[in-house]
């Protein structure tokens, strides 16, 4: 069985929304812009002095390491910019699903090492975090249609990049043990 937290692409809706429903209960009533403004700072606190060789190491076998956490944050962050855009910008927008798997296998040199997937995280991070500041409330429930998951608010998205924050943070603080 496979936990709640992963979200392989193609999964049956009924995963989806087991996904959605895990990562909402992990933030609870957490503010997610709070959250969201925190995790740069806990990477940075528990990934930033790390050697190379400790970045490197897989939790286990088929598993991920730190340095791919990282990069993982970095694409997702990419992923979220463009679908916080769409969404606001263009009348309930189609939102693609993207397997995370395959990023991580094929474009984790996208970043020259992890202090660089760091550095771009909290750029975006913060552009993004301003977009949502600058909204006003009535576009907060403006929402595009997921591709796997149904209608989804920029609200609903600002509190699943948030739980997915902590989903992350909680699993790179398992892998450092």
């Amino acid at each position: 069985m496979s936990s709640p937290f992963t979200n392989p692409m193609g999964r049956a809706p009924e995963a989806a929304q087991a996904y959605v429903r895990s990562i909402l209960e992990l933030l609870g009533d957490a503010d997610p812009l709070d959250v969201q403004s925190r995790t740069a700072a806990e990477l940075r606190s528990l990934a930033g002095g790390l050697e190379p060789a400790r970045l490197e190491r897989p939790e286990a076998d088929g598993k991920w390491s730190v340095g791919q956490v990282v990069r993982h944050l970095a694409d997702s962050e990419l992923v979220c910019a463009w679908r916080l855009r769409i969404v606001i910008a263009q009348d309930r927008p189609q939102v693609t699903g993207y397997d995370q798997d395959a990023w991580s296998a094929k474009l984790g040199g996208a970043y020259p090492d992890v202090a660089a997937a760091m550095a771009l995280f909290e750029t975006v991070r913060r552009a993004n975090l301003h977009l949502l500041r600058s909204l006003p409330r009535s576009d907060w429930q403006r929402a595009g249609m997921h591709v796997e998951r149904g209608p989804e608010s920029v609200e609903l998205m600002a509190k699943l990049y948030a739980g997915h924050d902590l989903v992350h943070l909680r699993q790179i603080r398992r892998i450092l043990g």
